[in-house]
């Protein structure tokens, strides 16, 4: 985690991402891979967008690159396409996909469990790999069999810049909103699957991952049902900065966008904290009491904040548990899906 600001300094001058892709439906799979079985087709767009809110309700946007930004941007994820199937397990097939994300496109894998559904659906935020060597579906193994052997469609997104997805600048990596775009639009695109109960949405987000899970809920309240986060790095971007950039390497971000004293509303509209109040869904977080990448005091303070915002939230902590989760991990996860299945039976 400590290089997750290491390599930003050559391209952060370069904002923004590369021209669009044509539309991951539209576009032929690779050859020998497989693509989306005809009987799925996808179910029909509802009216409206029901995660929309009068813009006179939404704080104003003073830049581009902030949360109130993304709050105006409507879901856009398209259908998931199928590019290759990876394996087929006793409970669940696993497939390569891509996805639209606005005009972008974004790749992934996602778990389908066997049978007719409609199953409940999960998107997962991965927490940071060096996008250099990551690799289409990385960093949630775990997560990802026992939910789908759970019974739920799982799509795990790779982000932009990743794997697979189209590319994107250091800037959309430094600030985690583009990543937030991705998952938001990654749950518009499970909505489209007929397998898929879009009654019954939830997201997962790990270290890095709950950032992007927290920024998804604000900046779209009702876009799921539930959310739960692991061992989640600070709501606060300048924490995250600072903590997460090696002594003597500088930080680029600041050259760019000046110091948090110089700039303090820039990384305040870049914080999930800063709205906290927006949330709507229940939030479930789960952290080590040994966490030495993700200070224990980060989640007690996001916790604080989002029960005096009025967020139905629960942080469970995990006696002599590290940021990886071990001994406890199974614990862990029988607590996560017995949450979900409360929450999401309950929604709605």
């Amino acid at each position: 985690m400590r290089s997750w600001l290491a390599a930003v300094t050559a391209g952060l001058l370069l904002a923004g991402c590369s021209a669009s892709p044509d539309e991951p439906e539209s576009t032929p799979a690779p050859e020998g891979s497989a693509s989306e079985e005809p009987s799925d087709e996808p179910t029909p767009e509802p009216a409206g967008d029901p995660t929309a809110q009068p813009e006179d309700r939404l704080p104003n946007v003073r830049h581009p690159v902030s949360l109130p930004a993304l709050m105006r941007d409507r879901p856009d994820g398209g259908r998931p396409r199928i590019t290759a199937t990876e394996l087929e397990t006793d409970a669940y097939t696993r497939h390569q996909v891509v996805y639209r994300s606005g005009d972008i496109t974004v790749s992934g894998v996602m778990l389908r469990p066997h049978g007719e559904g409609p199953f409940p659906g999960i998107v997962l935020n991965h927490g940071y790999i060096d996008p250099s060597y990551y690799v289409t579906g990385q960093g949630m193994a775990r997560e990802q069999d026992a939910l789908a052997r759970a019974g739920f469609v799982v799509l795990h997104t790779d982000y932009r810049g990743h794997a697979g997805s189209s590319p994107a600048g250091e800037v959309e990596r430094t600030a985690r909103v583009g990543y937030a775009a991705d998952a938001i639009n990654a749950v518009s695109a499970l909505r489209k699957l007929r397998y898929v109960d879009d009654d019954r949405l939830a997201m997962m987000g790990r270290s890095m991952g709950g950032s992007v899970t927290m920024n998804a809920l604000v900046a779209r309240p009702g876009l799921v049902d539930a959310a739960v986060v692991y061992a989640s790095v600070s709501s606060d971007i300048v924490e995250n900065v600072d903590h997460f950039t090696d002594p003597g390497e500088g930080k680029p971000i600041y050259g760019r966008f000046g110091t948090p004293r110089q700039s303090p509303r820039f990384y305040r509209e870049l914080s999930a904290r800063t709205y906290f109040d927006r949330i709507t869904e229940p939030v479930l977080a789960h952290h080590g009491r040994v966490d030495d990448t993700c200070p224990p005091r980060w989640a007690t303070e996001t916790q604080r904040l989002m029960r005096r915002a009025g967020v139905d939230s629960r942080l469970v902590w995990y006696a002599g548990e590290s940021h990886t989760f071990y001994a406890q991990w199974q614990l862990s996860m029988d607590r996560t899906v017995d949450f979900l299945r409360e929450k999401l039976r309950r929604s709605r």
